[in-house]
């Protein structure tokens, strides 16, 4: 019952420490372009991330890179997400990421993206996503360089 519980303290602390090692990694590196709403909803990120929800990490965490592009770009205020990350060249794997983000999202009949059984019993492999989507959130949100 892992996901429906409370992380310990110590893992909780774990999580953080991993998701903030990222965003001290970046940013050392430089100034960036960055939106404010993104910024607010990296912190939803993080706490679904220590909380343990991964689902819910992948999903948002393509919702910042989302967000952040817009933002950043009011040109780009009414772009759709793949033309987004065609527009800014960003590879396969942010493609990928946006495939798995709608499949959460809008489902498939008869074919779920996730099950409950998944939720139980795959607890590692749904971190290990949700680790990738959290690396390439801050990524892409550090991928604009700022003045």
């Amino acid at each position: 019952m892992e996901h429906l519980d409370h992380p310990t303290e110590a893992l909780w602390e774990q999580r953080r420490h991993w998701f903030e090692a990222h965003i001290f990694h970046y940013e050392e590196r430089g100034s960036y372009l960055v939106g404010e709403q993104a910024c607010a909803l990296i912190s939803e990120v993080q706490s679904c991330f220590c909380a343990g929800a991964w689902a819910a990490v992948v999903m948002l965490a393509f919702g910042v890179i989302e967000a952040n592009l817009k933002e950043i770009d009011p040109s780009a205020k009414k772009s759709k997400a793949i033309d987004l990350l065609r527009a800014n060249e960003f590879d396969e794997r942010f493609h990928r990421l946006r495939m798995r983000r709608n499949s959460l999202i809008h489902g498939d009949h008869g074919c779920p993206a996730i099950t409950v059984d998944q939720q139980w019993d795959n607890r590692a492999e749904l971190e290990l996503e949700a680790k990738e989507a959290v690396g390439l959130m801050f990524e892409a949100f550090y991928s604009q360089a700022g003045t």
